[in-house]
């Protein structure tokens, strides 16, 4: 037996103990929740991200822009598409993309005409596709060919249409994904202009050749004839490794 004091002392430690044991819990039990509320906002936060295009949602995109399209009863639509889109399509590159380019629209004689602007009936029913797959607001764009430097505005390649793989959505919706060759030309002069690595890295995973390389680089100069891109085209290719086109052009 502790002598009387001794007992004392020993059971006041003991409740001290208990009672912080039990302050610490019912502090952890206050916080607890707090934690849970953000982590619940954060996955409701999640769940409206846009999704990006990829292989698995393109054609599901386009085939309810065609169905939109033949709601409204619409007049048919001819799109020319270049950029990320046309890559997953052509299945010359796995990756995503935010937004589907349309570089031109092609009309019922088969011609190219400019896609600045695009229809309003389009961009309505592109807007409906997007709430119902969650895609990017203005995932469909005329960037590539918007205003007076555009792509379409200063000259496609030459022999252009006839590397168009042609793709039916429907009695309303016609696809036009464009080719390896011209893509070769759009991702040069995109990394040579905007140095954008996501560009180089669409231009060297299609592997050019030189020859292909030269061909681009001349088109590309003349959408910018400055002596400052040129000079800035020239290094990006000898830096790839194409001294030899670098000097040729």
């Amino acid at each position: 037996m502790l002598p009387c004091r001794l007992r004392e002392q020993s059971c006041g430690t003991l409740r001290r103990l208990f009672r912080d044991r039990m302050h610490s819990r019912d502090s952890r039990l206050h916080k607890r929740p707090y934690m849970l509320f953000i982590v619940r906002n954060k996955r409701k936060i999640n769940s409206i991200m846009p999704q990006p295009i990829s292989q698995e949602n393109l054609d599901r995109a386009l085939t309810l822009l065609a169905g939109r399209l033949d709601l409204a009863r619409s007049e048919p639509t001819r799109l020319v598409v270049c950029g990320g889109s046309a890559l997953i399509a052509m299945g010359l590159r796995q990756r995503t993309t935010k937004d589907m380019d349309v570089v031109a629209l092609m009309n019922a004689a088969r011609e190219l005409v400019s896609p600045d602007p695009l229809p309003d009936f389009l961009l309505t029913a592109a807007g409906q596709v997007a709430r119902d797959l969650g895609l990017f607001e203005g995932w469909l764009n005329n960037g590539p060919s918007r205003g007076e430097g555009g792509l379409f505005q200063m000259g496609l390649p030459a022999g252009f249409v006839g590397r168009l793989t042609e793709k039916s959505y429907g009695q309303r919706l016609t696809v036009f994904f464009i080719g390896r060759l011209d893509q070769i030309h759009f991702k040069l002069y995109a990394a040579a202009d905007q140095r954008d690595g996501a560009h180089l890295n669409d231009l060297m995973a299609l592997r050019p050749s030189a020859a292909e390389l030269e061909d681009a680089g001349r088109w590309a100069m003349t959408h910018d004839v400055s002596e400052g891109f040129k000079m800035v085209l020239r290094e990006l290719l000898t830096q790839l490794g194409y001294e030899s086109v670098a000097k040729r052009i």
